[in-house]
């Protein structure tokens, strides 16, 4: 093989890379929240695999005061390219200028379930009066100090009448807590809690009384990987997500 016949191959692998940057070396940086965490999980490698781009992820709260909540590390300028949030949380990033204009995308709704530990007996929660009373009589009471949490302590709580009753046997360590057998009952949205180990799922609390949260992305300002992140934000939102989506008991709100 001559000299010029080795070098061609070469030129060629090199002139290829060069022409497709976006795709072959795009790397998007994702901040994500709870609730949707076990669906991107399970589709993040899909997305990965089929589209060439490397997604790093990093963790936060939706909404809250917290120096880690999603809101707090955008502001202080945390590097990002799109975020996953409660629609609560990304309202604030969007009025404050901190969202790409109209990239943000619903993805998916997400109910309050109830949880307790793996062997021990289902409590009653088929009505508004049948949880008020499984709430009062349970010791400790674990859930999240995120979105979910908030609507249980400042508006459940007091609508029900028994915000004095629960406010010392609240724990805002999550759901977990009911797994390590440190909370007798978990109170959290469903995509939280189905991959807990050690509990048992009871099922979602009452209609009347039940908060919907939707989760949606978004390209953050002044990210340098645009586009790879509107393409990863379109996966997400995409009919390919749907069984992921359904099986981490969230409803999908693909595009039609």
């Amino acid at each position: 093989m001559t000299s010029r016949t080795k070098i061609v191959p070469f030129v060629i692998v090199l002139i290829t890379s060069l022409a497709l940057p976006s795709v072959s070396f795009a790397q998007v940086k994702v901040i994500i929240s709870g609730g949707f965490s076990a669906a991107y999980r399970e589709l993040l490698p899909d997305f990965e695999r089929t589209s060439g781009i490397t997604v790093t992820t990093t963790s936060g709260g939706s909404v809250g005061n917290g120096p880690n909540t999603i809101g707090a590390q955008i502001r202080r300028g945390v590097p990002a390219d799109v975020v996953i949030l409660a629609r609560e949380g990304l309202k604030d990033l969007i009025a404050e200028g901190h969202i790409v204009k109209g990239t943000d995308i619903d993805l998916a709704r997400s109910l309050i379930g109830v949880i307790v530990r793996a062997g021990a007996p289902k409590p009653d929660i088929s009505t508004v009066e049948a949880l008020k009373q499984t709430l009062l009589r349970a010791k400790s009471v674990a859930m999240s100090s995120s979105t979910s949490g908030v609507y249980l302590t400042t508006v459940l709580f007091p609508k029900l009448g028994i915000a004095n009753e629960m406010k010392d046997k609240i724990s805002s360590d999550g759901a977990a807590a009911v797994g390590r057998g440190e909370a007798e009952l978990g109170l959290q949205q469903v995509s939280e809690v189905l991959a807990v180990p050690g509990v048992q799922y009871v099922g979602t609390i009452p209609e009347e009384i039940q908060y919907v949260t939707t989760y949606a992305a978004a390209v953050v300002n002044g990210s340098s990987q645009v586009d790879p992140a509107k393409r990863l934000i379109a996966f997400l939102s995409s009919a390919r997500a749907t069984t992921a989506i359904s099986k981490s008991g969230m409803e999908p709100l693909a595009k039609k």
